[in-house]
């Protein structure tokens, strides 16, 4: 489900989608699927106007058919491997080597657990070690510039390079999902600009986190909920395999009603988008206040899922031999 938008295709103006809301027609799938002559009048615009947007959005959103040889090529020339730079590597093991493009890892874990710790060591060592741009949309209020320069501090003392590096770290706030969904798709839209700089290329998104957006629209009365993180979802994975980025988003700790035993929130369906997921607990006997961290591979396309590792997150953002970019190889 597209949402319709200013700038989603040309001739889509902000008055043209303020006059279709007010019809009901929200999405790309309303527009297409309505009879333009009832909407011409409705709303007042031009029917022929309406006949070319569909015919645009038509060619724009269907799906075409793809020779399976063509995608392996393709996927094969276009994934590269980030090393995550934390733990001596421990997460790199669990992850196969580190984050891939063109997939969507998902941290998940209780509140204090690490999950932005891991997104900030991801972000600085990518901005760092690697020299690549990246994009941290920010839902929650946990990121800290104060954070993020810490751990470059303890990458290099120079300053130049850690001024370098923030630069190469794109921060944007969205507290709620259509402001996060506005972000992603503005990213799409302006990947010539964006992806292709004399600073470097975008080589990761990070979310933290996708929960605190989404959660509040699932149960109750509120039936457009699932279809809207659905969206999210749509958009995450399409922005990771577009253009070759590694998508990385936190996610929250819920108590299974029936059960009674703790999994990731947002449910069964969210559980198909993320390619690999890590979980983060407080080991035991570390305490809520202490730096031990069991790490678990419950999800991954190319390794056993159960793998598991404690690591101390006291240590996170220490210098490492980080390699770089390990390589465009699958």
């Amino acid at each position: 489900m597209v949402v319709l938008r200013a700038g989603l295709c040309p001739g889509l103006t902000q008055d043209m989608v303020q006059l279709l809301r007010s019809r009901g027609i929200k999405t790309v799938v309303d527009l297409v699927s309505a009879d333009l002559e009832e909407v011409a009048q409705k709303c007042g615009l031009s029917y022929k106007a309406l006949v070319a947007l569909r015919r645009v959005l038509l060619a724009q959103f269907s799906a075409f058919p793809f020779n399976g040889a063509d995608l392996y090529e393709e996927l094969k020339t276009s994934t590269a491997i980030l090393s995550t730079g934390i733990g001596r590597f421990v997460l790199d093991k669990l992850l196969d080597a580190g984050l891939y493009t063109g997939e969507v890892t998902e941290i998940v874990g209780g509140p204090g657990s690490g999950k932005t710790q891991v997104c900030l060591c991801v972000a600085a060592n990518v901005a760092h070690g690697l020299r690549q741009n990246v994009l941290y949309i920010d839902s929650n209020g946990g990121l800290t510039a104060s954070r993020i320069l810490q751990l470059l501090q303890a990458r290099t003392p120079d300053e130049e390079e850690q001024a370098g590096a923030l630069q190469r770290i794109q921060v944007v706030r969205a507290f709620d999902i259509f402001q996060m969904l506005d972000v992603l798709q503005d990213l799409r839209g302006a990947v010539s600009q964006q992806v292709s700089s004399s600073s470097g290329t975008l080589k990761a998104v990070v979310v933290d986190s996708v929960a605190a957006v989404v959660a509040p629209l699932l149960g109750g009365q509120q039936r457009e909920g699932l279809a809207l993180m659905m969206q999210l979802a749509r958009e995450l994975k399409t922005l990771a395999r577009d253009l070759s980025v590694a998508v990385v988003v936190t996610n929250h700790m819920t108590r299974d009603r029936d059960s009674g035993q703790l999994k990731p929130a947002l449910g069964r369906s969210w559980s198909f988008v993320p390619s690999t997921r890590l979980l983060l607990d407080t080991g035991q006997g570390a305490g809520a206040s202490g730096s031990q961290r069991m790490v678990c591979l419950t999800k991954s396309p190319r390794l056993p899922t159960g793998f598991q590792e404690m690591v101390d997150i006291g240590t996170w953002g220490t210098p490492e031999q980080s390699p770089a970019l390990q390589g465009d190889h699958l």
